[in-house]
């Protein structure tokens, strides 16, 4: 814990324990006192802070994360998505996708000087107040994008070899450092379709 941080906690213990803390008020008052401390009456919080880092250097020393976390305490970017394959069939669209396609030329011609955000939020609204007819229609529209793209998916897993995990991990390894590659083929597909 920082200096700081034991400084403001040695503040709330000294108020009532029952007494309202209204949490603006109480840290803007904090930063003011701390800012205006000379560093005599700082130098206890510094110390806690000293010997808190050293503790917690002792602790880590030995720390191994557990398989699949990655860097201090976990954090970090976690598995890498496999890269799409230049050749996999296009995404199928949902049915606001297609609505947005017939509508943001409209928009646009409308609003020519909105960004690319504007008109998306623009979208969304005309979106909610679509009728019933005209939501069917391209809900029909987006059915049948979704079974042109399961279609062209199947044939092109069918057309693409089989690769055990180890010829993956071998391939993905001889490309490039940056590469990675899936555990499976499944997950192919599944980082697709986001």
């Amino acid at each position: 814990m920082s200096a700081y941080a034991y400084f403001v906690q040695d503040e709330r213990s000294r108020q009532n324990p029952n007494a309202q803390v209204v949490f603006t008020e109480f840290s803007k008052a904090c930063a003011e006192k701390w800012r205006h401390m000379n560093d005599a009456n700082k130098r206890p919080y510094n110390d806690k802070s000293a010997s808190d880092k050293i503790r917690y250097d002792r602790e880590m020393s030995g720390y191994v994360p557990p398989k699949g976390e990655h860097g201090k305490g976990g954090k970090g970017k976690g598995r890498r998505r496999a890269k799409k394959d230049p050749d996999a069939p296009k995404r199928n669209l949902s049915a606001f996708f297609l609505f947005s396609r017939d509508e943001r030329a409209a928009i646009k011609q409308v609003h020519p000087d909105w960004g690319v955000g504007q008109i998306a939020q623009q979208l969304a609204k005309m979106w909610k107040t679509v009728t019933g007819a005209q939501r069917a229609k391209y809900d029909q529209e987006a059915a049948r994008d979704k079974e042109r793209y399961m279609a062209a998916m199947a044939q092109f897993k069918a057309s693409k070899p089989k690769m055990s995990k180890k010829q993956r991990k071998e391939s993905s390894s001889s490309s490039s450092s940056d590469d990675s590659s899936s555990d499976d083929s499944s997950s192919d597909s599944d980082s697709d379709e986001e």
